[in-house]
Formats: C-alpha cells, sequence, structure tokens
C-alpha cells in the first residue's frame, strides 16, 4: 500500500536533490483531483482510476468559501478528511493547497465574498483583519489535515503555503506569517509554495526554507533552469503540469470559442519531458470534474487579466485524462503508458467504468413559480438606500439581486445607463420586458418620467486569477438617467443556497404552466422556477439537456448540477450517477431570463430530458 491509513508515522522529507520517505528515495507522480468537484459516493472509483494510470499521489485545493458562507457558520469541513481517508483507502498518498486562496477557476478563487466585499485590496497582505480571518478558518480547518499527515500514519505528504502568490503580490511578511501559522497549528510535514516559472513570480511567491515548485505545461527544462536561479538546491517538481485547460462561456459580443482541448500526444510528450529531468510531477488536473452549485469562476481577458469578463463553464472537464464522467480517454493510456516507466512494479487494472443510464428519459414540467414570487418565497429582507448595494453588501454569494428604481417625472425620454454592471440583467420598464444587457457600462434605451425600472442582476462568477479578484458584483456604480444618478433604490437578494431548504422550496406557489401568451406576473418572460419528473428505469450517469432554455440552474433530486446557459459552447450538464434514482426523480430550472417562453414553454419544456 502507498498511501498512509492507520499504521505507525513515517519521515517525509526535502533532500537536496530528492524527497525521501523514510530515508528511500521516491518520486512523486501526483493528479489533481478535487474532492467538492466530484460526488462523495464517486471519489473511491475517480481515485482508483488515479492510480491505475500510474500516479502514486492525489493533490487537492480546499475553497474556503464553500465551508464557511457566512462567518462562523460553518459547513462540512470534515468533507477533506474524509476524502483523506478515501485517499488513504485507495493506496495513495496526498498534497494538500489549504489556500486561502486558491484560484482553480473557481468562485473567488475561494475567498469569501464576506471576506472581500469588506476587505478589498487588503485580502492576501499582513493586514491585521485579513489575518484575523484567515487563522480563524484555518483553526477550524486544519485538524482535518494535521491528524492525517505521513508523519501520524496518513496519507499527507505536504503542505501548501498560499498559492500562486507571485502572480498577485510581494508581501514577504504575509507568507511568513502564513508558514508560521501553519506550523503553530502542527503542520510537522514540509511545506511548499508553486508559481510560474518567472523570475518576478518565484520572488514573490517563495518563501526562505519552504520548498518552491513551478506550474507550467510544456517546456520542462527551461522552466526548471529559472527554478534553479532561486533555489540552487532542493528537489525540482512541477506541482501543475497543465495537461489540458477550462473554457468560458460565450462572450458578451456572442462570440463563442470552442471547447479547449490539447492533443493527448502532445501533452503525453510534455509530461515525459518533465519526468526526464529528474522532476516530481502532479498532472493538473488527473480528472477535473464539475462545477456543480454555481461554484464555477471567471477570469477576465488580455495579457495582464484585466479586460472583459470571461465566465468559466459548468463543466470542469479540462481535457483531463479521466473526463468528467470518469472514463478513460487516449491521453489516459498515454500517460499510462509514459508513467509505467517510472512505477515500481505493474499498475493495477483500470477500474471498470460507472454504470449510466439505460436510455433517455423526457421530463415533464407541470409546474412554476414567477420570479417576483420566487423572490418573494426565497429571498432575503428588502434594503432601501440611496444607492444600489452590491452583492456583498446583501450578503449574496451566488444568485440574484432585484433592483428597484424610480425615474421622477414628468421629464421627457432621456438614455438610461447602467454603470458597473457585473454581470447580466434583465431590464423592465413598468412591468415590461426591455432585453437582456451584459457589460460593465450599457445602454438600456430611452426611458421618459415617471417610471419604474427593474434590474434582475445576475452574477456569471467572481473573478479567480489577476488583479481584479474579489471584485464586487452587482450594479457597482449605479443607474444614469442622461447624466443624472437615479438615487432611492429598493434591492433584495436570492441566494442559490436557499434551494437547500427543501421546506421552503415546497412552499412556494406553485401553479400549471402558462400557456403560449398568457399574462403572467412580472412581465412576458416568464422567467421563475420549474418543477417537473421523469421515471428512470436503468439509474446511472446521464447528462441533462436543455433546448430552448436561455440561462439559470438546474436541479435533480435536489443536488444542483449547475448553470446552463444556450449561448455555449457547453449543452448539456452531467448528473452524476448517485443522484439519479430509480423510478421517480424531481428536475428544478430556475430560469433566469425567460427567452424563449411563454411562446415556447411547451416546447422547451417538452425538450428536457435526461439522456445516457
Amino acid at each position: 500500500m502507498v498511501g498512509g491509513g492507520g499504521g505507525g508515522g513515517a519521515r517525509f522529507a526535502v533532500g537536496e536533490r530528492g524527497f525521501a520517505l523514510d530515508g528511500e528515495p521516491v518520486r512523486l507522480l501526483s493528479g489533481a483531483l478535487h474532492y467538492f468537484r466530484v460526488h462523495e459516493a464517486q471519489w473511491g472509483h475517480r481515485l482508483a482510476m488515479v492510480r491505475a494510470m500510474g500516479l502514486n499521489c492525489v493533490e487537492t485545493y480546499v475553497p474556503w468559501n464553500l465551508h464557511e458562507p457566512s462567518p462562523g457558520r460553518y459547513r462540512d469541513v470534515a468533507a477533506l478528511g474524509r476524502f483523506l481517508d478515501a485517499v488513504a483507502g485507495a493506496g495513495l498518498w496526498a498534497l494538500v493547497r489549504p489556500g486561502p486562496y486558491i484560484c482553480a477557476e473557481w468562485e473567488n478563487g475561494g475567498l469569501p465574498h464576506w471576506v472581500t466585499g469588506p476587505l478589498g485590496r487588503r485580502v492576501r497582505t499582513r493586514d491585521a483583519e485579513w489575518l484575523r480571518l484567515l487563522d480563524g478558518w484555518f483553526e477550524r480547518l486544519l485538524p482535518q489535515v494535521v491528524e492525517r499527515q505521513v508523519s501520524r500514519g496518513g496519507p499527507v505528504l505536504m503542505v501548501q503555503v498560499e498559492n500562486e502568490y507571485g502572480s498577485w503580490g510581494s508581501d514577504r511578511v504575509y507568507l511568513e506569517h502564513l508558514a508560521a501559522r501553519l506550523r503553530g497549528l502542527g503542520v510537522e510535514v514540509p511545506l511548499f509554495t508553486s508559481d510560474g516559472p518567472e523570475d518576478h513570480m518565484l520572488s514573490g511567491g517563495s518563501v526562505p526554507g519552504v520548498l518552491a515548485t513551478a506550474n507550467f505545461g510544456a517546456g520542462a527544462r527551461e522552466a526548471f533552469e529559472v527554478v534553479r536561479r532561486h533555489r540552487s538546491v532542493g528537489p525540482l517538481m512541477c506541482m501543475e503540469f497543465w495537461c489540458g485547460w477550462f473554457s468560458h462561456w460565450a462572450a458578451a459580443d456572442g462570440t463563442v470559442e470552442p471547447v479547449v482541448r490539447r492533443e493527448a500526444a502532445d501533452a503525453a510528450g510534455a509530461l515525459a519531458q518533465v519526468l526526464e529531468c529528474g522532476a516530481s510531477v502532479n498532472v493538473y488536473m488527473a480528472h477535473g470534474g464539475t462545477n456543480f452549485a454555481g461554484w464555477a469562476g471567471a477570469n477576465r481577458a488580455g495579457a495582464l487579466h484585466d479586460g472583459a469578463l470571461e465566465p468559466t463553464v459548468t463543466s470542469y472537464d479540462y481535457d483531463a485524462p479521466i473526463d468528467e464522467r470518469g472514463r478513460v480517454t487516449e491521453k489516459f493510456r498515454l500517460f499510462r503508458e509514459v508513467l509505467a516507466g517510472y512505477a515500481a512494479g505493474p499498475l493495477p487494472p483500470v477500474p471498470a467504468a460507472e454504470p449510466v443510464l439505460e436510455r433517455p428519459v423526457p421530463v415533464e414540467l407541470t409546474q412554476w413559480v414567477a420570479a417576483p414570487e420566487l423572490l418573494a418565497g426565497l429571498g432575503g429582507p428588502e434594503v432601501v438606500s440611496g444607492v444600489a448595494p452590491a452583492f456583498e453588501e446583501l450578503d449574496v454569494d451566488r444568485g440574484v439581486v432585484r433592483y428597484r428604481f424610480e425615474v421622477p417625472g414628468p421629464r421627457q425620454p432621456y438614455p438610461l445607463r447602467a454603470v458597473g454592471l457585473r454581470d447580466r440583467a434583465v431590464v423592465y420598464v413598468d412591468g415590461v420586458r426591455r432585453g437582456v444587457v451584459e457589460g460593465e457600462d450599457v445602454l438600456l434605451g430611452e426611458v421618459a418620467g415617471p417610471a419604474v425600472v427593474e434590474l434582475w442582476v445576475s452574477s456569471l462568477g467572481r473573478v479567480n486569477y489577476g488583479p481584479r479578484t474579489g471584485e464586487a458584483k452587482g450594479l457597482t456604480g449605479g443607474l444614469l438617467h442622461e447624466r443624472q444618478y437615479l438615487h432611492g433604490v429598493r434591492s433584495r437578494g436570492l441566494r442559490l443556497d436557499a434551494w437547500e431548504d427543501a421546506a421552503a422550496v415546497a412552499r412556494l406557489p406553485w401553479r400549471a404552466l402558462p400557456d403560449a401568451g398568457e399574462e403572467v406576473p412580472g412581465g412576458p418572460g416568464p422567467a421563475g422556477l420549474f418543477r417537473g419528473v421523469c421515471e428512470v428505469a436503468g439509474a446511472g450517469d446521464a447528462a441533462l439537456e436543455l433546448p430552448g432554455w436561455e440561462h439559470g440552474f438546474a436541479w435533480v433530486n435536489g443536488f444542483c448540477v449547475g448553470r446552463y446557459r444556450a449561448v455555449g459552447p457547453q449543452v448539456s450538464l452531467y448528473v452524476p450517477g448517485p443522484v439519479v434514482r430509480e423510478g421517480r426523480n424531481e428536475v428544478w430550472l430556475w430560469e433566469l431570463e425567460g427567452s424563449p417562453p411563454p411562446a415556447g414553454v411547451g416546447a422547451a419544456a417538452g425538450a428536457v430530458r435526461l439522456v445516457p
């Protein structure tokens, strides 16, 4: 058995040229697998796949915002411990990257909105309030890691200090505080940092006395030469070998880029070069998984990552060797051939594939709740203020905020402009839908006064990398009528996790689906929550197809499978087999933009289905 798990402790050490376990040289052949992107019932299968590919170790990040959604309210922090136990049970070692920032194409880079909202650019520095919040989180999290270190019979070999810090800042005082804090909380195994193989990144992100590793997808020899300029001794390791990449939803102008792919032979050749350098490696990602429950992050375009928003799709397949459904790919086969040359013995057999839904199953949508009633039933309190509060001020991480303004009158029609809009808004004037807009400074058309203007603003995911990480969501600038700001706004937020209260969802005023042309509350959308059922014989992994549905979130049996969008490039949502039941299954669709329906609601409803 490679990993720990119940026996006595071992000593893992960082030497001048390599790693050693109880004095014996060892090379880490690791693969990234994020426990929070894989259904827990499937951890065992995915870990067995990792080992069968020829890896001896698993790396995972830890998202702070997932586990502490509001100050002092923790949610299943023990999931990390259960995952590490599963890693040990699979005969693997583990590398843990607790952040606090993780990037990972995850909402806000893993930082809670209630931290970045008030602190802004003070995060990830020596700022006293930031350190207080971070220290409190680590006090809660680190016991899950400490008791599972290899020195105590567990699988954890190393723990990371921060993450790609050299791409963000240069506060050595902060980094040294973080390293000392990890030690003070009981971390005995070696620490490490990871940064891009560039001088400014390594000099900004490294910590004296802590192993420095590099992240790249090709050019191993050149990358390690840069590392050696900063660290003349110590093991070489590519902590993120980018074997694929992630994909973005279509741009605001409608441009759709294809799903990103990396040719398998090219990736295998680059992996071989890393190993030929005598280095250890962490394949990022070995298995990508899925951004369930709207946790996908976003990037900003451009070389300096400060341009247009580029939101990440729900699938985190990453073109990894083990695909989103846990299946073997050509890249898996080629990586296995490369890694077999570095294995101590024969590789274990490849596990059988997970069960798959036997046949397509239509979903019969029969009921719905209009958006205003949905907001009234599940939303937070209405806030009246002079200017529009950001999502963070309304304690909304993922979800929607409705802003309601009154245009004074009488006055002639003037251009109405939303300033600092992040990210999309459905616009209503006197209850009539004007359309959907996206962009930070957008014209909403001409409006005369008096009038009531509503903006239903949705976030497409907070930025997870670069200088705009942590930026606010919502209507962050205001509403301009000609050159005049409109003041006095009623705001109400609806968080995505409100759906976790099944009793509250059941109490909503459900009604039959509207007929074509029927007048519905809140305008002709119909935006709102739709509910339906399907009967399954032969449950297993499935995909949810939603042709005709514009933008929203989907649930199967109360499990949020993620965001859907008509714009592509992702065309269906992965539904893990453990979520699908034999017999009756319930599906919810929260349609945010409501176009098509109503004219297309019947056709769109009939087209929703689960497919193998």
